[in-house]
């Protein structure tokens, strides 16, 4: 019988059955929790001078936990939402101890009181129009590479979609006749964009004479491109962009921040809000009013339409015009 009391058992059951089979997370989640393992761990086994394979749900005590947290945050230099971040990990592992194993209750509870640090909500980076053709007009397109680069810059900002969403595209996820693309996000959630004409062309261009079940974008090797190998791809076009477009250098650009030049233009352009949800992928509206919330002219927009009628629009004439008036007012 296994030792409920041994802590590596439970981390292979949370990693192998809840984030997989019962919470269905994405693979980069799963990762994301086992890299915050992978760094926790260690730090465990040298402040208690104990074997990782030999540590018990009990040594990962509430104070050990704040001097990870506090750690990772002055020798490794992480801001205080990679610190949140690592902390919702170990709640997570918590809660899936606690409610498999009523011994540990006391102890989950103590985990789960271990507090989130407040942060300020960082402003979103968006591509103002003029930036994002530039962007779009940088690589070369007489080489294959630079055909790539550009189908692969235009998908991202005609869908929206994440770093990773694309990386996984299949020739079979685009839909020729539809002209859509069917994208697999978070969670394993599929949502379907409409693709622009050009986006179309460039894509049948790479896919031609290949097979259905392979990725649509490669690298110069001929292997499927990373996530990591978008996020360099963009920021080299971005520096090359900011030549064109200094405004540009001011500004950290990734394949998310095209993400969301690509909500921002769509709410600009009057879709409606949860239109742009659904073509983003968001679970909940919530997400979705950011951009709302941080984009000076849907605000400026969103004011004239509630605006007062002015002047010229009132029945009544400006006082300025009635030379009746003053007469009234030393008639009284």
């Amino acid at each position: 019988m296994t030792d409920v009391t041994l802590l590596g058992p439970w981390i292979r059951r949370f990693l192998l059955e809840y984030l997989v089979r019962e919470r269905n997370l994405s693979i980069n989640t799963q990762r994301s929790y086992r890299d915050m393992l992978s760094l926790f761990l260690p730090h465990v086994s040298k402040q208690l001078n104990k074997s990782v394979d030999r540590l018990t749900v009990s040594d990962l005590s509430a104070d050990l936990i704040r001097q990870f947290l506090s750690d990772i945050e002055e020798s490794r230099h992480c801001l205080a939402a990679t610190r949140n971040q690592r902390l919702g990990g170990l709640h997570a592992l918590a809660r899936f101890i606690g409610e498999n194993s009523p011994e540990h209750i006391e102890w989950c509870s103590q985990i789960r009181l271990i507090p989130f640090k407040k942060t300020a909500y960082p402003g979103i980076t968006y591509l103002e129009k003029p930036e994002m053709d530039a962007l779009l007009e940088s690589p070369d397109r007489q080489t294959p590479q630079g055909q790539r680069d550009y189908a692969l810059l235009l998908f991202l900002y005609n869908t929206g979609a994440r770093a990773s969403e694309a990386a996984d595209l299949r020739i079979v996820d685009v839909d020729w006749h539809a002209q859509c693309a069917h994208i697999i996000g978070k969670g394993n959630k599929r949502r379907t964009c409409p693709l622009w004409p050009t986006t179309l062309d460039q894509l049948r261009a790479l896919a031609t004479q290949r097979g259905l079940d392979q990725r649509v974008f490669l690298n110069r090797n001929g292997q499927p491109i990373t996530r990591f190998g978008i996020h360099t791809m963009v920021e080299r076009h971005a520096a090359r962009a900011c030549v064109q477009v200094p405004s540009m250098s001011t500004k950290q650009v990734s394949p998310h921040v095209i993400r969301h030049s690509t909500a921002t233009h769509l709410l600009r352009a009057g879709v409606d809000i949860n239109t742009v949800r659904a073509w983003l992928g968001h679970v909940s509206l919530t997400t979705t009013n950011i951009y709302a919330e941080t984009d000076l002219e849907t605000k400026t927009r969103a004011l004239a339409t509630c605006a007062p009628p002015t002047a010229e629009g009132m029945a009544t004439k400006h006082w300025r015009q009635q030379p009746d008036l003053m007469a009234f007012l030393h008639g009284l």
